[in-house]
């Protein structure tokens, strides 16, 4: 049957992502289904039970394969390592039933969005739909392409100006109607999950249905207090179970509750503005922004700007301003158009607008892009609600072992059937005798005794401020062997200080202007642009926003001020920026910088620039910031220093952020002009203004836990989105590599028009001199590594560029590299997620440490992910410490070691206690001889002592990290030889 589903493989659901789902059709077949009905009542109910565990077996008994576009009933398995099944119905929705006119017309679309997959999803003229349900998205049958797709969001395909003109107006009242029975409503409902629901969930785990079965039958033979102490000890161990999770059920409604009931008002095709509930928004509805509001769904931005608290998704409560959708009139599809800045125009689910800037006559407005579960929020809900399995090599060999124990069973069941029928025995006691040894193998409490260690840890984790929401993962961290560390917020601190400034005159650094020195920034170019050049708001009298721009800003000692009256004489607008000299700020001829035109920070493009006008000027300038390698070609050549690479490496490598500032005159007289600039023009043909270099200091706990790391052999990795020269120096000054050691840079290259792509290596040491004459190389496959000396320690270092074009062009090369990787700088959150996965496909099992900033998915692809943040981002991690330094990482490590060696303790002496108490049983079976009630309940009270006593005993307060033992091996000892 598994062949036959394999032929019928159809489609795939979510192709190229990670949730990947194969999908196999079958259609329901009567004769199946009443002999399924008939057999599940013979067997009282086995049968649906064992098809509740394994759902692929009910669809193959029940149902017969056939194509997707007949199935009723669809099989979906994960395309990951897990193999796991899931059963859905396929659902028929009508369109007949609405209360509304809807045109039968074959030729005639239902909406207008020619690229929506409603027009080709709704059979004509029976107006009907198939669409299934998988964790909470909806999926539609596409009749033209022969597979299902996803509904409840706009199209990627559309283009800006798709966007900006078939929604632009709203959409008629039909066509909302339409949509809101395809789609669903745009809510994120998590159920309060009933004790009930809870409760038969548990004690339908097969280990528990063994134990249920196991006391029915003791009780039957008298083993009354025996059986009702083991009733109470696993009542207990449910009980705690089904309370955490029925807090965390409750924990999470009251998460998402307050999205449903928003208040929103949107404009509507022909009838104007509409106040309605946010669950009835539909995508390509016009949403007004009147001000404060919490987003009820994901939009993109038409017409207007806003600020942003992007704080649930990045975990940094940072205000982000939003700008409009451009007016393109080409074809391509709008994520394209922006690149990887598409996400300067969307405002994501659960974020605050704090703040509307109206760019004209009418309101601020936006495009509803995505409802429910399939917005950013939804998503983040589906990752809690539908959590990553745990592939945990100590509970397979468990299970594997507890297998070998029942077939133990089964041969003790044969035994006693043969003793009971040589001594002439009844035939009921001897069916009830050899069912007796049968469950004597399997210890009924193993369920109960192996969570007591997790218990424990959880409550001395919860001592040290260190919160779980997933208890398994506990004993994953027993076997962490390596752990990647965010840099900024974690291993530094999270602010940065200012250093000081390096202006440039005539291609030449100047002297070093220090911060520390008390006098105010002199006047001139760079100082303008420190002042103008960043995304900072005024809110409500006080300046917010990103950290690293506020204490630029800062160092200038101007003042930002609201657009007042004299300035919108001139024609500025009152969304434009005003900044002044502040009393403490050196003298300047110039009365007021207004900044126009603001082109956003990209971590694509590592920059950003803004058009500013100084008061009494008629022309207009261009201000640019960013990463300095970067903004180096952006400038003419004869502007930058001829030492500017050195000058660079100075500061990179003792530690300091050093970022790089330019600037323009613009040959233009008209505002109006302004508003047409391209980002492309505005950047180009720039003037160096010199360096903005910023201290950023380790955290004083950060080098005593990576010693203490290392000294457990555990690995440790920075991933950072920083300079990789500061990245370098921040893991030689903490340590985390070690005095003496060769880093190796690695650089490789996407194919040029004659040139292939290809991967160069380089010691940190010779970046200047060139390669030194002593070199010998390390053959590492078909590419050889230049250090120093044979055999010295060595590694690697790469930027996130570099990581990918190894990732897409020498897969095969990249483990190798991984094996001695340390220092992974310019990472994109995306790149993050898989350089964590990678490591585990190299079987280590990773622990990953972050401030909940741009982590979020490494966080929950780690075996753990500690998270330093406490914003809703969080939530996704398994761990949360409230401590926001690394030292929760040994602690976490400690108490998972204590944990397994619990674990291990409790597997060992259950498992050896049911193999004794198995042997003598079947010794006093030959003299049809029993153990006494009460003989069966001391050795289990004695063993729960025992169990408790290795539980307690293994608290590692007191405890360094050991060195990471080889637990399979440990853990086949215990079970075979028992030492």
């Amino acid at each position: 049957m598994e062949e036959e589903s394999k032929k019928d493989h159809q489609a795939l659901l979510n192709p190229g992502e990670e949730n990947e789902l194969e999908v196999f059709g079958y259609q329901t077949q009567k004769l199946r289904r009443v002999l399924f009905l008939v057999t599940s009542l013979l067997t009282c109910g086995v049968l649906p039970l064992i098809f509740y565990w394994k759902p692929q077996w009910r669809v193959w008994a029940c149902c017969i394969p056939c194509s997707l576009q007949e199935a009723d009933t669809v099989l979906l398995r994960t395309t990951d390592e897990f193999q796991r099944y899931m059963r859905k119905k396929v659902i028929c929705l009508y369109l007949s039933t609405l209360k509304i006119p809807i045109s039968k017309n074959t030729e005639e679309p239902l909406v207008a969005d020619c690229h929506s997959v409603i027009n080709k999803a709704v059979l004509k003229p029976e107006l009907k739909l198939r669409c299934i349900q998988v964790q909470k998205i909806r999926y539609v049958w596409n009749n033209l392409e022969k597979k299902f797709q996803k509904v409840g969001l706009l199209e990627d395909s559309n283009s800006c100006y798709d966007i900006h003109h078939t929604f632009g107006l709203g959409l008629t009242t039909e066509e909302q109607e339409i949509r809101r029975l395809v789609c669903g409503p745009n809510a994120i409902e998590v159920e309060i999950q009933p004790i009930w629901k809870l409760l038969v969930k548990q004690v339908l785990n097969p280990f528990y249905v063994l134990q249920v079965f196991t006391l029915t039958l003791w009780l039957s033979q008298g083993y009354i207090e025996y059986s009702v102490a083991i009733i109470i000890l696993s009542v207990l161990s449910i009980g705690l179970s089904v309370y955490d999770l029925r807090q965390q059920s409750v924990k999470l409604h009251n998460l998402v509750e307050d999205h449903n009931k928003v208040q929103v008002k949107i404009t509507v095709k022909g009838k104007g503005l509409q106040e309605l509930e946010s669950r009835l928004l539909v995508p390509g509805d016009v949403l007004i922004l009147p001000g404060k509001l919490s987003l009820p769904c994901d939009a993109v931005l038409i017409d207007g700007s806003c600020v942003v608290n992007e704080g649930m998704l990045t975990g940094e409560s940072i205000p982000v301003i939003k700008t409009p959708l451009p007016h393109a009139e080409n074809t391509t599809a709008w994520k394209s158009h922006s690149l990887e800045d598409y996400r300067k125009h969307v405002l994501f689910c659960g974020t605050e607008v704090i703040q509307v800037k109206p760019s004209g006559q009418g309101p601020v407005r936006a495009v509803v892009l995505q409802t429910g579960y399939n917005t950013a929020k939804g998503d983040l809900v589906r990752s809690i609600l539908y959590p990553r399995p745990l592939n945990f090599k100590l509970y397979n060999d468990a299970f594997k072992f507890i297998v070998s124990l029942a077939f133990l069973g089964i041969m003790g069941f044969f035994y006693a059937l043969g003793v009971y029928k040589y001594h002439g025995a009844s035939p009921q006691d001897t069916m009830a005798m050899a069912l007796l040894l049968l469950t004597v193998a399997v210890p009924p409490v193993l369920p109960a005794a192996l969570t007591t260690g997790i218990v424990y840890a959880q409550r001395r984790l919860k001592k040290k401020r260190i919160f779980c929401i997933s208890p398994q993962r506990i004993n994953m961290c027993g076997q962490i062997n390596l752990v990647c560390f965010d840099k900024t917020g974690t291993l530094t601190e999270d602010g940065l200080d200012l250093w000081g400034t390096v202006p440039t005159v005539d291609s030449c650094f100047q002297e070093v202007h220090s911060f520390t020195s008390g006098k105010a920034l002199p006047w001139g170019p760079l100082c303008a642009a420190m002042a103008s050049c960043h995304s900072l708001i005024l809110l409500d009298g006080t300046i917010q926003g990103d950290p690293l721009d506020l204490k630029m800003f800062e160092g200038t000692a101007w003042i930002i001020e609201d657009c007042n009256a004299d300035y919108c004489e001139l024609g500025i607008s009152d969304s434009n920026v005003i900044i002044k000299p502040g009393p403490k700020a050196s003298q300047s001829p110039v009365e007021a910088i207004i900044v126009l035109r603001q082109f956003p920070f990209s971590s694509s493009l590592q920059r950003m620039s803004v058009v500013a006008q100084l008061a009494g000027e008629d022309h207009f300038h261009v201000y640019v910031k960013g990463a300095p390698e970067m903004l180096a070609r952006f400038c003419r050549p004869e502007t930058v220093p001829r030492n500017f690479p050195k000058e660079l490496r100075n500061y990179t490598v003792q530690g300091f952020r050093v970022i790089a500032l330019a600037h323009k005159v613009l040959k233009m007289e008209k505002l109006s002009e302004v508003k047409s600039l391209t980002r492309e023009h505005v950047e180009s043909e720039l003037t160096l203004l010199g360096l903005l270099v910023m201290e950023n200091r380790l955290k004083k706990e950060t080098k005593a836990v990576l010693k203490e790391l290392s000294e457990a052999r555990i690995r440790t990795v920075m991933i950072t989105g920083d300079n990789l020269q500061t990245a370098i120096t921040v893991a030689k000054n903490s340590e985390m590599i070690p005095r003496g050691s060769q880093v190796i840079l690695v650089e490789a290259n996407e194919p040029e028009e004659f040139a292939p792509a290809s991967v160069t290596w380089q010691l940190v040491e010779n970046q200047e001199n060139g390669p030194g004459k002593n070199e010998t190389y390390i053959n590492i496959g078909n590419s050889s590594v230049p250090v120093e000396e044979k055999g010295s320690c060595y590694h690697f270092a790469m930027s996130g560029k570099s990581y990918q074009v190894i990732l897409q062009r020498f897969n095969s090369l990249l483990p190798k590299i991984l094996v001695n990787g340390t220092i992974f700088a310019r990472m994109s959150p995306g790149q993050k997620s898989s350089l964590v996965e990678e490591f585990q496909k190299l079987n280590y099992y990773v622990g990953m440490c972050g401030d909940g900033a741009n982590d979020c998915g490494a966080l929950k692809m780690a075996h753990a992910g500690i998270s330093l943040s406490e914003q809703e981002a969080s939530v996704a991690s398994p761990f949360t410490s409230k401590t926001t330094n690394i030292e929760c990482v040994p602690h976490l490590i400690r108490e998972g070691r204590a944990a397994l060696v619990s674990s291990f303790g409790v597997f060992k002496y259950l498992t050896m206690y049911g193999m004794i108490q198995f042997i003598g049983t079947s010794l006093l079976y030959w003299q049809l001889q029993l153990f006494g009630n009460y003989q069966y309940l001391m050795q289990d009270v004695a063993i729960t002592l025992m169990v408790c006593l290795t539980s307690q005993q293994n608290s590692p307060d007191k405890r360094r990290i050991s060195i990471q033992p080889h637990l399979r091996k440990v853990f086949v000892s215990y079970c075979v030889f028992g030492t």
